[in-house]
């Protein structure tokens, strides 16, 4: 019987920084799939929208944290042609195998940047961007973590941030569970998806999460399937 009333602390296969090879490779097609037909890269994108709305001439640098194969970085640009946006975009991921990856996944567009750091690290810290995005990422993090991340990220976005993750439900859980048994052929994701769930937030979590960086400006918004879409803007007003 599982437990949902707490975030659980239990590792996913994926937080091993040095996991590579054809299982991996099989791991981040399979996600970015579900991601598509979940609805999933949506919520970023309408939380981009949302959150570059008040800012429609600025050229914009995007960071997209666990960027994975790249799939988000390949929309966002899409989306910047289609709102005539120019973005500068970064992707970074702390494990250099999918960095690797990502690249192969972008060879038409050579100007993206791509870089294998930790988010906790001092080389990060001096980074700054206008928008940093995360999808299916922060509920790989603790708590603590988070506020510390976020009091830090606060101060170094000139726009915002984005989070997109999940629900922690037992309906997203048990179906998710059903449908990589059925459709998966990754073991890597049919551990990690139903496991990803029951580490990730209710919306009370994330709210206190976020008061607790110092943040005061933020929307927590429902999504399908079981995704929470969080705008939080650090631009002075």
């Amino acid at each position: 019987m599982q437990v949902f009333t707490t975030r659980s602390s239990a590792p996913e296969i994926m937080d091993d920084l040095n996991y590579a090879g054809r299982l991996m490779d099989r791991t981040l097609l399979e996600l970015e799939i579900i991601n598509r037909f979940l609805g999933g890269n949506a919520v970023t994108i309408g939380a981009l929208q949302k959150l570059t709305a008040g800012n429609p001439g600025k050229d914009l640098s995007i960071a997209d944290l666990g960027c994975g194969r790249a799939d988000m970085l390949r929309l966002i640009y899409k989306w910047s042609v289609q709102n005539n946006r120019r973005v500068l975009l970064t992707g970074i991921d702390a494990n250099p195998y999918i960095i690797n990856a990502a690249r192969e996944n972008l060879t038409e567009f050579p100007e993206v940047e791509l870089s294998s750091m930790n988010i906790f690290s001092e080389e990060f810290r001096q980074r700054e961007f206008d928008v940093v995005i995360g999808t299916l990422f922060y509920h790989h993090f603790t708590n603590a973590e988070l506020i510390q991340f976020f009091s830090h990220l606060k101060t170094r976005t000139k726009i915002g941030f984005i989070i997109n993750d999940i629900h922690r439900h037992p309906l997203a859980y048990y179906s998710i569970k059903l449908l990589t048994i059925l459709f998966s052929r990754s073991s890597m994701v049919q551990y990690d998806a139903p496991l990803s769930v029951l580490r990730a937030f209710r919306k009370s979590e994330i709210i206190h999460i976020l008061k607790q960086s110092g943040l005061s400006r933020f929307e927590v918004k429902w999504r399908w399937a079981f995704r929470w879409q969080v705008i939080a803007r650090t631009d002075v007003l």
